[in-house]
């Protein structure tokens, strides 16, 4: 049995080199490694697997165990983009790509909740963490809620924006979650392949008064992002036997 003390040992050498290697570098062999710090390639591949697990290391089958960037986890909770990256340290920016005044048509107008023919403001925005581009989202707004939301308002908290300027805090929501590939477009401005895997999140969000402020599609990067949740069984309380 690989005892943990040589195990955490091992994984701090790991951290050490995973440091000192530029993103996507790859390892030397394990069977060097093993040589070199004078361990089992057991308790080796026991420490890896730990790295292999928070996302600092990625194994690709026939090339060998190469370094990464951990993901993003975001929990899926009323908070916006720029408020999650900032609690992970991170610093949130947002490029605002488009933004068009026009009436909506009767689907997006009844998800909305507003008479059809209403104007919607559409806007879509480039997320990025620490310079690094994260998600590209599309947001639809009813105008009659944001009169004067201007391009140049949108490079920062869209939530923070919406309780400082216009008085309304966001308090719930619904969203659905699915895997997509993105599309040429949309590959290009996440700096990722058309063959990266992408999470894309649909929903709208109300406010205080139970008006929609929003619906929001929004294509997140699936190479470093994670989307967390916390789950509980309806009408149960305490824990589980």
């Amino acid at each position: 049995m690989t005892a943990p003390g040589k195990i955490g040992e091992v994984r701090a050498r790991l951290l050490d080199l995973v440091d000192l290697l530029p993103e996507g570098a790859p390892l030397p062999p394990e069977r060097e490694l093993a040589v070199r710090w004078r361990v089992a390639r057991m308790t080796l591949r026991r420490a890896m697997d730990d790295l292999v697990l928070q996302d600092l290391l990625v194994r690709r089958q026939g090339s060998g165990t190469f370094t990464s960037r951990p993901k993003v986890s975001r929990r899926l909770a009323m908070t916006s983009f720029s408020e999650e990256m900032r609690r992970r340290g991170m610093r949130p920016a947002s490029r605002t790509l488009e933004l068009r005044r026009r009436r909506g048509d009767r689907a997006r107008c009844r998800l909305l909740r507003i008479p059809a023919g209403d104007v919607v403001v559409e806007f879509v925005r480039l997320r990025l963490a620490d310079d690094a581009p994260m998600a590209l989202e599309r947001t639809f707004v009813p105008d009659r809620y944001v009169p004067g939301l201007a391009i140049g308002d949108l490079d920062s908290s869209w939530y923070e924006l919406l309780a400082t300027r216009y008085g309304t805090d966001i308090v719930t929501g619904t969203c659905q979650l699915d895997p997509v590939l993105p599309d040429q477009r949309t590959a290009e401005q996440l700096q990722i392949p058309v063959t990266q895997p992408c999470l894309r999140i649909r929903g709208i969000s109300l406010d205080a008064r139970g008006r929609v402020m929003e619906s929001c599609e929004a294509t997140y990067r699936g190479d470093r992002y994670a989307i967390t949740a916390d789950l509980r069984r309806p009408g149960r309380t305490g824990v589980p036997s």
